[in-house]
């Protein structure tokens, strides 16, 4: 059976785009052209990919099958290209990242910044997700490299420790739990809380921890950053729940109490997830390397 990889690539893009003029746009095609290219990639393999209607294009199991497997060899083929590139095997690339909020917000940013400066020809694609997608984009092949925070099941993955962080409660000064030096975070639900946006890592894993609780997270205002969380904080509007790397940061400008959580669940270990690291074009190897430095 032979594939053609251009085909491979206009699937992928269908798959990803909400219908398929969006995916043959991207694949600089038109609409039939596409549609036929697809209907000989259907014939071939026996099996029917997408299903279409007016109001775009699905995938069938079939579909999610050859996705994952041509993400897979379409990587492969982008790390033999960055491999031979005139710039050297770790100063040119592409390297698409999922990360938890932590990692998007806090130190991806100073981190990715010395690194793109040392490498003009690599670029990235950093995006936030949740654990259970980051665990997933790198075992399909959507992500060369996931960063997550906390327990993680990964079969399948290497799992690179990197950091350790903790999640602490952030008062304003002059708060009831002020003084105290640590809380349980069920005594912290009887308080308005600061939170992230929905969809954010952080929001979703507190949600859990409330549910197991059976009790109740009382959401005064979400916002987009660690930061924001602590203007407000400061402010009086609430409390918030965020990693102790930015409560410390934040409080030598803002006034505010740190509380420790009487939690296990709040040291939280960071780590990076990758499919086979020896595999990993000399890009991705690099920036591995750099959080390993320490964070």
């Amino acid at each position: 059976m032979h594939f053609d990889l251009p085909d491979l690539r206009l699937f992928i893009h269908i798959a990803e785009s909400p219908s398929l003029t969006q995916g043959a746009r991207k694949a600089f095609l038109s609409p039939a052209a596409a549609s036929a290219r697809i209907k000989a990639l259907e014939s071939q393999l026996g099996s029917r990919l997408l299903y279409r209607d007016s109001r775009g294009v699905e995938l069938t199991p079939a579909g999610q099958r050859l996705l994952q497997h041509a993400r897979l060899i379409m990587r492969q083929v982008d790390y033999l290209k960055s491999e031979f590139t005139e710039y050297g095997t770790d100063a040119a690339g592409h390297i698409r990242i999922f990360a938890n909020t932590t990692a998007v917000t806090e130190f991806l940013p100073e981190v990715l910044a010395g690194f793109l400066a040392e490498r003009p020809g690599v670029t990235v694609d950093l995006q936030e997700r949740l654990s259970r997608d980051i665990v997933r984009g790198v075992l399909d092949g959507a992500a060369d490299l996931g960063i997550i925070a906390g327990p993680v099941q990964a079969p399948g993955l290497q799992v690179l420790h990197f950091s350790t962080d903790r999640l602490v409660l952030a008062v304003p000064l002059g708060h009831a739990l002020a003084k105290r030096q640590s809380v349980s975070f069920n005594d912290t639900l009887a308080y308005q809380h600061i939170g992230l946006h929905e969809g954010s890592t952080l929001l979703s894993f507190l949600r859990e921890q409330v549910e197991k609780l059976g009790g109740n997270l009382a959401l005064r205002i979400q916002v987009s950053s660690f930061e924001a969380i602590c203007r407000m904080i400061e402010g009086g509007v609430g409390i918030g729940i965020i990693p102790e790397s930015a409560a410390r940061r934040h409080s030598r400008t803002m006034q505010l109490a740190i509380l420790q959580l009487d939690e296990a669940w709040a040291v939280r270990e960071r780590s990076m997830l990758v499919r086979e690291l020896d595999a990993l074009p000399g890009s991705v190897r690099a920036l591995i390397d750099r959080l390993n430095q320490g964070v």
